[in-house]
C-alpha cells in the first residue's frame, strides 16, 4: 500500500478548499410578489420542449418538457411561475428554490421565494409554452 506524505496530503486538502471557495454567488434583487387576483382556477403553463439554461455561475439547469407551472403572481421585471408538483432550483455559492420569471415566452429570470429576490438572466430564453386547461 502506498503511504501519502503528510504534506502532500495537507496540499491536497487546501486545493480542495480553495477550489470549493470558488463559486459564484448568485446575484440578486429584492423584490414584492405581487399575488395573482382572485380567479376562478388558477392559470397553468406546460413548457413543451426542454430547455437549458446556463446561469452566470456556470451551473446548467434543465427545464423538463411537459413541466407544468402555476402562475403564482408578478414583479417588476414579468410573470411569475412556481413547479407543480415538484421543486425547482438554482445553484451558485449556495442552493436556492426558484420559480421561473417570464416576459412572454422569454425566460427572464427567476424568483427566489425564500429570499424574495430576483435573480436575472444575462441571456433570456425563449421557451416553447403551452396552456393547460384547468380543470
Amino acid at each position: 500500500m502506498k503511504r501519502i506524505n503528510v504534506v502532500h496530503f495537507l496540499c491536497m486538502l487546501a486545493a480542495v478548499s480553495v477550489l470549493n471557495g470558488c463559486a459564484v454567488s448568485i446575484k440578486t434583487t429584492p423584490v414584492s410578489l405581487s399575488p395573482p387576483k382572485s380567479e376562478t382556477a388558477p392559470r397553468q403553463i406546460r413548457i413543451e420542449q426542454a430547455a437549458t439554461v446556463t446561469l452566470d455561475t456556470a451551473y446548467e439547469r434543465k427545464i423538463p418538457a411537459d413541466s407544468i407551472w402555476r402562475y403564482t403572481g408578478t414583479i417588476a421585471q414579468g410573470d411569475v411561475f412556481r413547479p407543480v408538483k415538484t421543486i425547482f432550483t438554482i445553484e451558485g455559492r449556495q442552493v436556492h428554490e426558484a420559480y421561473l420569471v417570464l416576459s412572454g415566452t422569454r425566460l427572464v429570470g427567476f424568483y427566489l421565494p425564500g429570499e424574495s429576490n430576483y435573480s436575472a438572466l444575462s441571456t433570456p430564453v425563449i421557451l416553447a409554452i403551452g396552456n393547460v386547461k384547468n380543470e
